[in-house]
């Protein structure tokens, strides 16, 4: 069975850092291109981070050099180092395989306020 559950997200002040954590099970992570999505209010899931099997990572621009995925595939797990929050960091966060073929997690909510 599928499973992917995050965790590591919290209420956080500005300038403060953050390291979400993802832990996968039931498939085979080290071969899966996988991502961390994240829902900010109002608005549709988005990719905001990627890493391939040969962990390689990209960003969408908004995000490039202040947030790092990074993964262990000895461990299944991923994470996502959010350095300098900021309020538009608010969101649910979760983590996925690229393709988007497997099923959501329960997500990891971070609150910046403003």
């Amino acid at each position: 069975q599928v499973q992917l559950v995050e965790s590591g997200g919290g209420l956080v002040q500005p300038g403060e850092s953050l390291t979400l954590t993802c832990v996968a099970s039931g498939f085979d992570f080290r071969h899966t291109n996988m991502g961390w999505f994240r829902q900010m209010p109002g608005a549709q899931r988005e990719l905001v981070a990627r890493i391939t099997q040969a962990d390689n990572p990209a960003y969408i621009e908004s995000v490039t050099g202040r947030f790092t995925i990074s993964r262990d595939n000895t461990k299944n797990t991923m994470t996502l180092q959010i350095a300098s929050l900021i309020p538009e960091n608010t969101a649910i966060y979760y983590c996925k395989n690229v393709r988007g073929t497997l099923n959501w997690g329960q997500g990891t909510k971070v609150t910046v306020p403003s």
